[in-house]
Protein backbone atom coordinates (compact mmCIF):
# COMPACT_ATOMS: atom_id res chain seq x y z
CA UNK A 1 0.00 0.00 0.00
CA UNK A 2 3.11 2.39 1.15
CA UNK A 3 4.98 1.82 -2.57
CA UNK A 4 1.33 2.11 -4.01
CA UNK A 5 0.76 5.42 -3.04
CA UNK A 6 4.04 6.98 -3.80
CA UNK A 7 3.32 5.72 -7.03
CA UNK A 8 0.66 7.66 -7.52
CA UNK A 9 2.07 10.83 -5.61
CA UNK A 10 4.42 10.27 -8.26
CA UNK A 11 1.95 10.08 -11.18
CA UNK A 12 0.25 13.28 -9.87
CA UNK A 13 3.27 15.46 -9.80
CA UNK A 14 4.40 14.00 -13.25
CA UNK A 15 1.02 15.64 -15.03
CA UNK A 16 1.46 18.20 -17.08
CA UNK A 17 0.58 22.23 -15.30
CA UNK A 18 -1.56 24.13 -17.08
CA UNK A 19 -0.56 25.80 -19.88
CA UNK A 20 -0.97 29.20 -18.99
CA UNK A 21 2.16 31.02 -18.03
CA UNK A 22 2.92 29.40 -14.90
CA UNK A 23 3.25 31.65 -11.30
CA UNK A 24 6.81 31.35 -10.45
CA UNK A 25 8.30 32.13 -6.81
CA UNK A 26 12.15 32.50 -5.16
CA UNK A 27 13.28 31.80 -2.34
CA UNK A 28 16.54 33.46 -1.33
CA UNK A 29 17.55 37.27 -2.80
CA UNK A 30 21.41 37.25 -1.97
CA UNK A 31 22.15 35.78 -5.68
CA UNK A 32 22.90 37.88 -8.91
CA UNK A 33 20.57 35.56 -10.48
CA UNK A 34 17.69 36.13 -8.98
CA UNK A 35 17.79 39.98 -10.84
CA UNK A 36 19.22 37.91 -14.42
CA UNK A 37 16.53 35.09 -14.17
CA UNK A 38 13.66 37.25 -13.28
CA UNK A 39 14.64 39.64 -15.95
CA UNK A 40 14.66 36.83 -18.57
CA UNK A 41 11.36 35.54 -17.43
CA UNK A 42 9.32 38.21 -16.94
CA UNK A 43 10.36 41.13 -19.83
CA UNK A 44 9.03 39.72 -23.05
CA UNK A 45 11.27 42.09 -24.94
CA UNK A 46 14.38 40.71 -22.92
CA UNK A 47 16.84 39.26 -26.22
CA UNK A 48 16.89 36.24 -24.64
CA UNK A 49 13.63 35.83 -23.16
CA UNK A 50 12.18 32.49 -21.85
CA UNK A 51 8.73 32.29 -22.35
CA UNK A 52 6.41 30.34 -19.64
CA UNK A 53 6.44 32.05 -16.42
CA UNK A 54 6.64 35.01 -14.29
CA UNK A 55 8.30 35.33 -10.90
CA UNK A 56 5.36 36.68 -9.15
CA UNK A 57 6.57 36.60 -5.02
CA UNK A 58 9.71 36.07 -3.38
CA UNK A 59 11.17 35.59 -0.12
CA UNK A 60 14.08 36.87 0.58
CA UNK A 61 16.46 34.45 2.90
CA UNK A 62 19.93 35.32 3.58
CA UNK A 63 22.85 34.47 5.14
CA UNK A 64 24.48 37.28 7.85
CA UNK A 65 27.97 35.32 8.08
CA UNK A 66 28.13 34.56 4.52
CA UNK A 67 29.98 38.19 2.86
CA UNK A 68 28.37 37.27 -0.74
CA UNK A 69 25.13 37.29 0.78
CA UNK A 70 25.02 39.56 3.63
CA UNK A 71 26.42 42.29 1.50
CA UNK A 72 23.92 42.18 -1.52
CA UNK A 73 20.52 40.94 -0.30
CA UNK A 74 19.19 44.35 0.12
CA UNK A 75 19.91 45.31 -3.29
CA UNK A 76 18.89 42.37 -5.00
CA UNK A 77 15.29 42.59 -3.27
CA UNK A 78 14.94 46.26 -3.70
CA UNK A 79 15.64 45.71 -7.66
CA UNK A 80 13.01 42.78 -8.02
CA UNK A 81 10.39 44.86 -5.47
CA UNK A 82 11.00 48.19 -7.94
CA UNK A 83 12.38 46.87 -11.40
CA UNK A 84 9.78 44.04 -11.72
CA UNK A 85 7.16 44.23 -9.17
CA UNK A 86 7.53 41.03 -7.30
CA UNK A 87 6.12 41.05 -4.07
CA UNK A 88 8.30 40.34 -1.24
CA UNK A 89 6.37 38.05 1.48
CA UNK A 90 7.79 37.44 4.94
CA UNK A 91 8.42 33.63 4.77
CA UNK A 92 8.42 30.41 2.68
CA UNK A 93 4.32 29.08 3.52
CA UNK A 94 3.26 32.42 1.90
CA UNK A 95 5.57 32.34 -0.72
CA UNK A 96 4.09 28.61 -1.62
CA UNK A 97 0.30 30.03 -1.30
CA UNK A 98 0.96 32.22 -4.16
CA UNK A 99 3.21 30.15 -6.57
CA UNK A 100 2.74 26.88 -8.60
CA UNK A 101 7.03 26.64 -8.96
CA UNK A 102 9.87 27.40 -7.30
CA UNK A 103 13.28 28.40 -8.29
CA UNK A 104 15.77 27.43 -4.91
CA UNK A 105 17.73 30.92 -5.31
CA UNK A 106 19.88 31.28 -1.78
CA UNK A 107 23.70 31.77 -2.74
CA UNK A 108 24.29 29.72 1.19
CA UNK A 109 23.81 25.88 -0.02
CA UNK A 110 23.54 25.17 3.85
CA UNK A 111 19.91 26.68 3.49
CA UNK A 112 18.92 24.60 1.30
CA UNK A 113 17.69 21.38 3.04
CA UNK A 114 15.47 23.34 5.34
CA UNK A 115 14.02 25.74 2.49
CA UNK A 116 13.34 22.96 0.42
CA UNK A 117 11.23 21.27 3.32
CA UNK A 118 7.75 23.09 3.02
CA UNK A 119 8.38 23.18 -1.25
CA UNK A 120 8.04 19.21 -1.09
CA UNK A 121 5.43 19.22 1.33
CA UNK A 122 3.58 21.58 -1.06
CA UNK A 123 4.71 19.35 -3.52
CA UNK A 124 5.75 21.73 -5.73
CA UNK A 125 8.15 21.43 -8.48
CA UNK A 126 11.62 23.27 -7.78
CA UNK A 127 14.56 24.23 -8.99
CA UNK A 128 17.56 23.91 -6.75
CA UNK A 129 20.29 26.41 -7.97
CA UNK A 130 24.04 25.88 -7.29
CA UNK A 131 25.43 24.64 -5.07
CA UNK A 132 22.92 22.02 -4.24
CA UNK A 133 23.90 21.38 -0.80
CA UNK A 134 26.97 22.33 1.53
CA UNK A 135 27.69 18.51 2.25
CA UNK A 136 26.82 15.59 0.59
CA UNK A 137 24.88 14.42 3.68
CA UNK A 138 22.37 17.46 2.96
CA UNK A 139 22.57 16.54 -0.66
CA UNK A 140 21.63 13.02 0.31
CA UNK A 141 18.74 14.21 2.12
CA UNK A 142 17.16 16.36 0.04
CA UNK A 143 17.09 13.42 -2.82
CA UNK A 144 15.81 11.46 0.01
CA UNK A 145 12.54 14.02 1.17
CA UNK A 146 11.58 14.37 -2.70
CA UNK A 147 11.47 10.78 -3.85
CA UNK A 148 9.64 10.23 -0.84
CA UNK A 149 7.27 13.05 -1.94
CA UNK A 150 6.80 12.30 -4.93
CA UNK A 151 7.88 16.26 -5.74
CA UNK A 152 10.06 16.19 -9.00
CA UNK A 153 13.38 18.42 -8.44
CA UNK A 154 16.77 19.34 -10.01
CA UNK A 155 19.44 21.31 -10.00
CA UNK A 156 21.84 22.01 -12.01
CA UNK A 157 25.01 24.37 -13.22
CA UNK A 158 24.34 26.91 -16.14
CA UNK A 159 27.76 25.58 -17.65
CA UNK A 160 25.59 22.25 -18.50
CA UNK A 161 23.52 23.65 -21.09
CA UNK A 162 26.28 26.33 -22.35
CA UNK A 163 27.10 26.38 -26.26
CA UNK A 164 30.48 24.86 -24.83
CA UNK A 165 29.47 21.58 -23.97
CA UNK A 166 27.00 21.29 -27.30
CA UNK A 167 30.40 20.56 -28.72
CA UNK A 168 30.29 17.31 -27.51
CA UNK A 169 26.52 16.27 -28.09
CA UNK A 170 26.64 12.88 -29.51
CA UNK A 171 30.56 12.03 -29.29
CA UNK A 172 32.13 8.86 -27.96
CA UNK A 173 34.03 10.65 -24.85
CA UNK A 174 37.32 8.39 -23.80
CA UNK A 175 38.10 10.57 -20.64
CA UNK A 176 38.07 14.89 -20.37
CA UNK A 177 39.43 17.38 -18.91
CA UNK A 178 37.41 20.68 -17.39
CA UNK A 179 38.55 23.63 -15.43
CA UNK A 180 37.29 26.85 -14.08
CA UNK A 181 37.40 28.74 -11.25
CA UNK A 182 37.30 27.49 -7.56
CA UNK A 183 37.00 29.87 -5.19
CA UNK A 184 35.98 28.73 -1.53
CA UNK A 185 33.83 29.87 0.95
CA UNK A 186 34.81 28.76 4.70
CA UNK A 187 31.31 27.90 5.91
CA UNK A 188 31.04 25.08 3.01
CA UNK A 189 32.30 21.78 4.37
CA UNK A 190 32.94 20.47 0.90
CA UNK A 191 34.59 23.40 -0.57
CA UNK A 192 34.64 22.86 -4.05
CA UNK A 193 30.41 22.55 -3.79
CA UNK A 194 31.02 26.42 -3.33
CA UNK A 195 32.19 27.00 -6.77
CA UNK A 196 34.23 24.56 -8.37
CA UNK A 197 30.77 22.71 -8.96
CA UNK A 198 30.39 24.57 -12.08
CA UNK A 199 33.64 22.83 -13.70
CA UNK A 200 32.93 19.74 -11.93
CA UNK A 201 29.11 19.60 -13.74
CA UNK A 202 30.89 20.01 -17.08
CA UNK A 203 32.98 17.33 -16.26
CA UNK A 204 30.05 15.09 -15.56
CA UNK A 205 27.82 16.24 -18.59
CA UNK A 206 31.24 15.18 -20.28
CA UNK A 207 31.72 11.75 -18.41
CA UNK A 208 28.24 10.96 -17.33
CA UNK A 209 27.95 8.93 -13.91
CA UNK A 210 29.88 6.16 -13.22
CA UNK A 211 33.10 7.41 -11.34
CA UNK A 212 34.71 4.97 -8.61
CA UNK A 213 37.64 6.53 -7.24
CA UNK A 214 39.29 10.09 -6.98
CA UNK A 215 42.60 11.51 -5.68
CA UNK A 216 43.19 15.04 -5.10
CA UNK A 217 45.86 17.69 -5.24
CA UNK A 218 45.41 20.61 -3.55
CA UNK A 219 47.41 24.19 -3.03
CA UNK A 220 46.22 27.51 -1.99
CA UNK A 221 46.16 28.45 -5.44
CA UNK A 222 44.66 25.83 -7.27
CA UNK A 223 42.62 21.94 -7.30
CA UNK A 224 43.58 19.16 -9.64
CA UNK A 225 41.04 16.59 -8.85
CA UNK A 226 41.41 13.31 -10.67
CA UNK A 227 38.64 10.44 -11.12
CA UNK A 228 38.75 6.86 -12.30
CA UNK A 229 35.49 5.64 -14.15
CA UNK A 230 34.38 2.69 -14.53
CA UNK A 231 35.87 0.62 -17.74
CA UNK A 232 39.13 2.86 -17.25
CA UNK A 233 38.07 5.96 -18.55
CA UNK A 234 39.66 9.50 -16.76
CA UNK A 235 38.20 12.74 -16.05
CA UNK A 236 40.09 15.73 -14.42
CA UNK A 237 39.43 18.86 -13.02
CA UNK A 238 41.39 21.76 -12.51
CA UNK A 239 39.93 24.70 -10.11
CA UNK A 240 41.62 27.77 -10.06
CA UNK A 241 41.54 30.49 -7.16
CA UNK A 242 44.64 32.73 -7.97
CA UNK A 243 44.30 33.16 -11.89
CA UNK A 244 41.64 35.18 -14.00
CA UNK A 245 40.74 31.63 -15.38
CA UNK A 246 37.62 31.44 -17.46
CA UNK A 247 35.70 27.68 -18.56
CA UNK A 248 37.87 25.42 -20.76
CA UNK A 249 36.67 21.62 -21.62
CA UNK A 250 38.64 19.05 -23.55
CA UNK A 251 37.13 16.12 -24.55
CA UNK A 252 39.21 12.85 -25.89
CA UNK A 253 37.13 10.69 -28.69
CA UNK A 254 38.31 7.78 -30.25
CA UNK A 255 39.03 9.87 -33.40
CA UNK A 256 39.93 12.69 -32.32
CA UNK A 257 40.52 15.54 -29.34
CA UNK A 258 37.99 18.40 -29.05
CA UNK A 259 38.86 21.63 -27.55
CA UNK A 260 35.62 23.72 -26.70
CA UNK A 261 35.76 27.34 -27.89
CA UNK A 262 35.87 29.85 -25.19
CA UNK A 263 31.52 31.20 -24.53
CA UNK A 264 31.23 34.61 -23.06
CA UNK A 265 28.61 35.10 -20.87
CA UNK A 266 25.95 32.98 -18.29
CA UNK A 267 23.84 30.40 -20.16
CA UNK A 268 21.36 31.93 -18.46
CA UNK A 269 18.25 31.16 -21.09
CA UNK A 270 19.23 27.88 -22.37
CA UNK A 271 19.37 26.99 -18.38
CA UNK A 272 15.90 28.62 -17.95
CA UNK A 273 14.68 26.72 -21.44
CA UNK A 274 15.67 23.24 -19.46
CA UNK A 275 14.01 25.08 -16.07
CA UNK A 276 10.53 26.33 -17.99
CA UNK A 277 10.39 22.93 -19.60
CA UNK A 278 10.74 20.80 -16.78
CA UNK A 279 8.60 22.93 -14.60
CA UNK A 280 5.57 21.93 -17.01
CA UNK A 281 6.63 18.32 -17.54
CA UNK A 282 8.15 17.27 -14.00
CA UNK A 283 10.51 15.24 -16.11
CA UNK A 284 14.61 16.82 -14.89
CA UNK A 285 16.84 17.21 -17.20
CA UNK A 286 19.55 16.12 -14.96
CA UNK A 287 18.55 13.01 -13.32
CA UNK A 288 18.83 13.43 -9.28
CA UNK A 289 21.29 9.89 -9.17
CA UNK A 290 23.65 12.45 -11.14
CA UNK A 291 23.34 15.01 -9.26
CA UNK A 292 24.03 13.46 -5.68
CA UNK A 293 27.11 11.13 -7.43
CA UNK A 294 28.25 14.53 -8.56
CA UNK A 295 28.66 15.00 -4.48
CA UNK A 296 29.66 12.01 -4.05
CA UNK A 297 32.81 13.25 -5.95
CA UNK A 298 33.11 16.26 -4.29
CA UNK A 299 32.98 14.81 -0.98
CA UNK A 300 35.76 11.84 -2.10
CA UNK A 301 38.00 14.14 -3.14
CA UNK A 302 37.72 16.84 0.19
CA UNK A 303 38.27 12.95 1.72
CA UNK A 304 41.56 12.89 -0.96
CA UNK A 305 42.16 16.24 0.25
CA UNK A 306 41.88 15.88 3.84
CA UNK A 307 44.76 12.43 3.44
CA UNK A 308 47.47 14.12 1.52
CA UNK A 309 46.01 12.99 -2.09
CA UNK A 310 45.62 9.36 -1.44
CA UNK A 311 42.74 7.43 -3.56
CA UNK A 312 39.13 7.75 -2.26
CA UNK A 313 36.19 5.86 -3.40
CA UNK A 314 33.09 7.32 -4.36
CA UNK A 315 30.57 5.96 -1.00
Amino acid sequence: MRRMSRFLLLALSLSLLPAADLKVGIIGLDTSHVTAFTGILNTPSHPNHVPGGKVVAAYRGGSPDVTSSATRLDKFTEDLRTKYSVEIVPDIPTLLSKVDVVLLESVDGRKHLEQVKPVFAARKRVFIDKPLAATYADAKEIARLGRESGTPWFSSSSLRFSNQLAHFKGLDILGAYTWGPASLEEHHQLDLSWYGVHAIEALYTLMGPGCEWVTRTSTDGADVVTGHWKGGRIGVVRGERKSGSDYGIIGYTPKKTVVAPPEKGAAYAALLGEVMKFFQTGVPPVPNEVTVEIFAFMDAAQRSKGAGGAPMRLN
